[in-house]
C-alpha cells in the first residue's frame, strides 16, 4: 500500500512514528498515537528520545541509542509494512543522518510518503533538539515528502525557500504570528501556493499542535489522500481537539485528542462518504422538550428563541429539537459528508431528487432530499460548526 492507492476507508492505514516520548501525554509519540488511532490509521513507533515532560516544561531527556532506533524501525517494516511515516523529535545528529539513510529508499522505491516536522522547541519553550541535530535536519528535509516548520523553525532553517530546495513541499504554520486569524501555507514542490485560514482558538492549552497537525497529515497521507486533502482533515482535527481540550495541568495543557468523535470532515470518506451524527426532531413545546432531553443527560449546546436547540450525546452524535411547524412535523436525519458535491452526485445517480447545496446562515452547507419511503434527508458539511458554533451555551459547572 502506497500512498498512489486510491482513497478506501475499508483500508487501515500503516503510519510509522519517529519521535520522542512525552511522559505528560500532550505531545511527541503519545500525541501522534492518539492522532493516528482517531483518524482511523494504525500507529507503530520508534522511540527517539525519552523526556520527562508536563505542562510546565522538560526536565530530563535521555536520547535512545541510535542503533536501538534503527533496530525499531526495521523492525516493523520487514514485517507490517509502513504507507507513510511521520518524524518529529529526533534526539541526536547521528540518529537524525542514520534515519534519513534508512528511509530513503522506503521513500524512493515504495513512494511512501514521509512528513518530517523539525521540532526544536517544546511549547514549554524548552530546547528539545541542539545545534548539531538542527544541522543534521538537512538530511531529512532531502527525504520528506512534506516539512511542517511554524514560524520560529522556519527562520531557523533558512526561511521555506531554502527548505524547498531540498525537494519537498512545506506546510508553514502560522501560529506564532498575532492577530485574530491562523493561516498555515502551503508551497508545493513546484511553488504552487495554498492558504488555510481559520479564527484563532484562545486557549492555553496548545501543547502537542505541531506533533498532532504533522501525524494527522501523514495519516491521510497513508489512506490516500491528496496533499491538500490531508492537511484540510488534520487541521481541522487539531481544531477541534484545541476546542474539547480537558483542561488538565497547571501550563500548556494537552488538546481532547480523544474527543473527537463523529466529524466526517475529519474521519470519514474525502470521496463522498457520509456519517450520521445529527438528527433534528418537531418539539410542540420547545420547553418541555429541552427539559426531557437534558434529563436524559444530553448535553444542551445551544438554545435559540424557543423554537431550535441543539444537545450533544456522551459519543459525539448531536440531536436537535425544532418548532414542528418548521419542519413540517416530521423528523429530519442529517449525514454529515466529508464532500457533499460528490454526495449529491452519487444521490442524484441513484435517482434522488436532491437541492442544490447551499450555504447557511448558522455555518451549515446542506443539500435536502427525501428517501424512498418520503422520510427527509439532509446531506451537509458543517466542521467545527457542529459542536462548537460561536454561540455555543457555557458547559455547565
Amino acid at each position: 500500500m502506497t500512498a498512489d492507492r486510491p482513497h478506501d476507508p475499508r483500508v487501515t492505514p500503516r503510519i510509522l512514528i519517529i519521535a520522542g516520548s512525552d511522559s505528560g501525554g500532550g505531545a511527541g509519540i503519545q500525541a501522534d498515537i492518539k492522532t493516528v488511532t482517531m483518524l482511523g490509521g494504525h500507529a507503530m513507533t520508534a522511540v527517539t528520545a525519552i523526556t520527562a515532560q508536563n505542562t510546565l516544561g522538560v526536565q530530563a531527556v535521555h536520547p535512545i541509542p541510535t542503533d536501538m532506533v534503527l533496530a525499531q524501525i526495521a523492525s516493523v517494516v520487514g514485517d507490517i509494512g509502513v504507507d507513510a511515516v511521520k518524524i518529529g523529535m529526533i534526539g541526536s545528529a547521528a540518529t537524525a543522518a542514520a534515519v534519513a539513510d534508512v528511509l530513503a529508499p522506503l521513500g524512493m522505491a515504495s513512494r511512501v510518503p514521509i512528513v518530517f516536522d523539525p521540532v526544536m522547541v517544546a511549547t514549554s519553550g524548552s530546547l528539545l533538539a541542539d545545534d548539531a541535530t538542527v544541522a543534521a535536519f538537512a538530511a531529512l528535509m532531502r527525504i520528506a515528502t512534506l516539512v511542517t516548520p511554524n514560524l520560529p523553525e522556519a527562520a531557523a532553517l533558512g526561511g521555506v525557500e531554502a527548505i524547498r530546495a531540498h525537494g519537498g513541499a512545506v506546510l508553514l504554520k502560522g501560529g506564532h504570528a498575532t492577530g485574530d486569524a491562523i493561516v498555515d501555507t502551503l508551497f508545493t514542490r513546484d511553488g504552487a501556493r495554498t492558504d488555510w485560514s481559520d479564527a484563532r482558538i484562545v486557549t492555553r492549552h496548545t501543547h502537542g499542535t505541531g506533533c498532532t497537525l504533522a501525524s494527522g497529515i501523514a495519516t491521510g497521507l497513508g489512506a490516500g489522500l491528496s496533499l491538500t486533502e490531508a492537511i484540510g482533515r488534520a487541521r481541522r482535527f487539531v481544531r477541534v481537539a484545541l476546542r474539547d481540550a480537558p483542561g488538565l495541568g497547571a501550563g500548556h495543557g494537552p488538546m481532547g485528542h480523544q474527543r473527537v468523535r463523529l466529524d466526517v470532515d475529519l474521519t470519514g470518506d474525502a470521496a463522498g462518504g457520509a456519517m450520521l451524527n445529527q438528527v433534528t426532531l418537531p418539539a410542540t413545546d420547545h420547553a418541555a422538550s429541552f427539559a426531557f432531553y437534558t434529563a436524559l443527560g444530553l448535553v444542551p449546546i445551544v438554545d435559540s428563541g424557543g423554537r431550535y436547540a441543539r444537545f450533544e450525546s456522551a459519543g459525539g452524535a448531536t440531536l436537535s429539537i425544532e418548532a414542528a411547524a418548521e419542519i413540517d412535523g416530521a423528523p429530519i436525519v442529517y449525514l454529515a459528508c466529508a464532500d457533499l458535491d460528490a454526495a449529491v452526485v452519487r444521490a442524484r445517480e441513484a435517482g434522488a431528487e436532491v437541492s442544490a447545496p447551499r450555504d447557511e446562515p448558522w455555518g451549515w452547507r446542506e443539500a435536502r432530499l427525501v428517501d424512498p419511503a418520503g422520510n427527509a434527508l439532509c446531506l451537509y458539511q458543517a466542521g467545527e460548526m457542529r459542536r462548537f458554533p460561536p454561540w455555543r451555551l457555557a458547559c455547565p459547572a
